[in-house]
């Protein structure tokens, strides 16, 4: 299995936006600090701002930042979110049709494929972005190009 860059860039900018709850952010800061594309960053940060985990202001003053305290932002729910196909084989989305594999109903393949990739979204919606950035806080800081600042657990988002 393999996650779409999508997901990676939405992973990797949540990443950078709980390192800098301290203020917004614009596209570019965080596309220059991972070395991504800004253009495709644009898709991603719109639609983490539709699914509710970033909150994005235009204008002077305006940029990004996390819609939700880190502790609340579920890496399983952003990966849900973001893969639009999570069907690791062509018999996951054949309800009775048996002309996209001859095994269909007969093979236990989707049911252990199924068991797997059950498996790997709870492991994934065990931890939270908080997870992610607690244990490397400066590390994850420093090799983004950013000074070392404390974790800030009171700071709420903006409502």
């Amino acid at each position: 299995m393999r996650l779409t860059l999508h997901t990676d860039y939405a992973l990797r900018t949540l990443i950078y936006l709980g390192l800098r709850r301290d203020r917004r952010v614009s596209i570019r800061e965080v596309a220059e600090a991972h070395r991504i594309s800004e253009n495709h960053l644009i898709k991603v940060v719109h639609n983490l701002g539709r699914g509710g985990f970033i909150e994005t202001t235009r204008g002077k003053g305006g940029g990004l930042r996390l819609a939700r305290a880190p502790e609340d932002i579920r890496v399983g729910d952003v990966v849900r979110f973001t893969e639009d196909d999570m069907a690791l084989v062509a018999c996951f989305q054949a309800a009775a049709d048996d002309r996209v594999c001859a095994l269909l109903n007969a093979c236990r393949l989707q049911s252990l494929l199924g068991e797997a990739l059950s498996a790997f979204m709870a492991v994934l919606d065990g931890q939270t972005l908080a997870d992610l950035l607690r244990p490397n806080r400066a590390v994850l800081a420093a090799r983004l190009g950013l000074p070392a600042s404390p974790p800030l657990p009171d700071q709420t988002p903006l409502q």
